[in-house]
C-alpha cells in the first residue's frame, strides 16, 4: 500500500472512529470519570471532519473545507473540555464553539477567500491554542500524583508546536514539489505524525483515567471515609515504614494515643450525626496542632493516634496539650448544641536507636488508661512508674475477664 496523504486519510478515519468507540466503551465501564466520554466524542467528531476533508473535489468547498475545519476545531475544543472536566473544572460551552465560529467568520472575509496559506496558518493557530490549553489544564492539576499526566503534557505541547509550524515547514523544507504542498513528502510525514500522536494521546488519556481510578481505590482502602485521615491499616503501615527509616537515622519520636471522652454518651444524647461532626471537628483541630511531616490516623471508633517525628519529650507534651485544649475549645458547642466534648491523651516517647511501634502504642495506651482514671480531659506521659503500675491492673483485668467467661 502506497503511503500517501489519501491513504493516511482513510487510515485516520478508521483509527479516529475506533479510538472514539474504545474510549466510550471504557467510559461505560466506569461512568464516574466523565472526561473519558468527552474524549471519546472528540475522536468521533474528528473522524467526521476527516471524512469531509476526504470529499474534497467531489463536494463544495463550504463542506470539505469550511465545515470540515469547523468540526476539527470543535473536536480539539471537546478534548480541552474533557481535560477541564477531568480535573474538576466546569465545561465552558461558549469556548467549545469559539474556534469553529471564528473560522466560519474568517472564511466569509473576501480578502482571505484565495489566501490559502493565511487561512491554513489561522487554522493551525486555532488547533495549537486548543492543544496548548489542554496541556495547560493537565499542568494545573499536577498536584495529583498521576505519572501518566506528564507524558500527556509533553506530547500535547509538542504537537501544538508542530501544528503551528506545519505550514511553514511544508513550504520551506526541501522536497516540496512545485505543483503544490498537498503532494509534498513532508505533508505525508507530518500527517503520519498526527496519526501517531492521536493514537498515543488516546492511550495516555485512557491510562490517566485508569490510574486515577486505581489511585482512588487505593486511597479508599487507606483513608478513613469520615475524617479523611489515615485509617488503622494505613497508620500502622506508615508507622512501620518510619520505624525502618529510624534504624538508619535515629531521631527522638513520640506516639500519642487519643480517645474522645464519653463519646457514647454524646451519641446517645445528641445523635450520631452530631457524633460524626465531633469526630470531624477533632480531626480538623488535631491537624492544626501537628506538622505535615507527622502521622495522624483514626484507629477506630473514637480512638486516634499520632506519631511525632524528631521531637523531644517536652515538645511532645506541648503538642498533646495543644490538641486537647484546641479540641475542647472547638467542641464546646457543636451545631448549636452544648456538647462540651473533650479528649484524653497518652504519650509515649522513644529516644533509642530502635523504634518498636507496637511497644510504643502499648505504652501510650497505658498512659491513656491513667489519663482516663485520673479524671479524663488530660494528658499523661508514659513512664517506668506508670508502666510498672499498669501491669498488675492489666493482669487483674485479664483474670476478671477470664473468670467471667468461665
Amino acid at each position: 500500500m502506497k503511503l500517501d496523504v489519501n491513504t493516511l486519510f482513510m487510515v485516520t478515519i478508521y483509527v479516529e472512529a475506533i479510538l472514539g468507540l474504545l474510549l466510550l466503551f471504557a467510559w461505560a465501564q466506569n461512568t464516574a470519570i466523565h472526561a473519558v466520554c468527552w474524549w471519546g466524542f472528540a475522536h468521533l467528531i474528528r473522524a467526521a471532519s476527516v471524512v469531509l476533508f476526504g470529499m474534497y473535489g467531489a463536494a463544495p468547498d463550504i463542506i470539505t473545507i469550511d465545515l470540515a475545519n469547523a468540526l476539527l476545531f470543535t473536536a480539539f475544543a471537546v478534548t480541552w473540555t474533557g481535560a477541564r472536566v477531568f480535573d474538576g473544572r466546569p465545561a465552558e460551552p461558549v469556548y467549545l464553539v469559539t474556534g469553529a465560529v471564528l473560522w466560519l467568520l474568517i472564511c466569509r472575509l473576501p480578502v482571505l477567500a484565495d489566501a490559502v496559506q493565511v487561512r491554513t496558518l489561522i487554522a493551525s493557530g486555532i488547533i495549537t491554542c486548543y492543544t496548548w490549553l489542554t496541556a495547560y489544564e493537565f499542568w494545573r492539576g499536577r498536584s495529583e500524583q498521576l505519572v501518566s499526566r506528564w507524558p500527556a503534557i509533553f506530547m500535547l505541547f509538542a504537537d501544538g508546536s508542530l501544528y503551528l509550524l506545519r505550514t511553514p515547514l511544508v513550504a520551506l523544507l526541501p522536497f516540496a514539489p512545485p505543483e503544490g504542498m498537498y503532494n509534498s513528502v513532508w505533508l505525508t510525514v507530518l500527517s503520519f505524525e498526527g496519526l501517531l500522536f492521536t493514537i498515543s494521546v488516546a492511550f495516555i488519556l485512557l491510562a490517566m483515567a485508569k490510574e486515577r481510578t486505581e489511585l482512588r481505590h487505593r486511597n479508599a482502602a487507606m483513608l478513613d471515609p469520615l475524617t479523611g485521615i489515615a485509617n488503622r491499616r494505613s497508620f500502622l503501615q506508615d508507622a512501620s515504614q518510619l520505624a525502618k527509616r529510624h534504624r538508619a537515622d535515629p531521631r527522638p519520636t513520640a506516639v500519642l494515643l487519643i480517645d474522645l471522652d464519653h463519646f457514647k454518651s454524646i451519641n446517645d444524647r445528641f445523635g450520631h450525626a452530631v457524633g460524626d461532626r465531633v469526630l470531624e471537628m477533632f480531626t480538623a483541630s488535631a491537624r492544626k496542632s501537628v506538622r505535615a511531616t507527622d502521622l495522624l490516623g483514626r484507629l477506630g471508633g473514637e480512638e486516634f493516634a499520632a506519631m511525632l517525628l524528631d521531637t523531644s519529650r517536652d515538645k511532645a507534651k506541648i503538642v498533646a496539650e495543644r490538641i486537647r485544649e484546641g479540641f475542647a475549645a472547638a467542641a464546646k458547642e457543636v451545631d448549636g448544641r452544648p456538647v462540651c466534648a473533650t479528649v484524653s491523651i497518652g504519650v509515649a516517647f522513644c529516644d533509642q536507636p530502635a523504634l518498636d511501634v507496637p511497644e510504643m502504642l502499648a505504652q501510650s495506651d497505658q498512659a491513656l488508661y491513667f489519663a482516663k482514671e485520673n479524671g479524663r480531659n488530660r494528658v499523661e506521659l508514659a513512664s517506668l512508674e506508670l508502666i510498672t503500675a499498669g501491669k498488675p491492673a492489666a493482669a487483674g483485668a485479664q483474670a476478671a475477664a477470664a473468670k467471667s467467661a468461665a
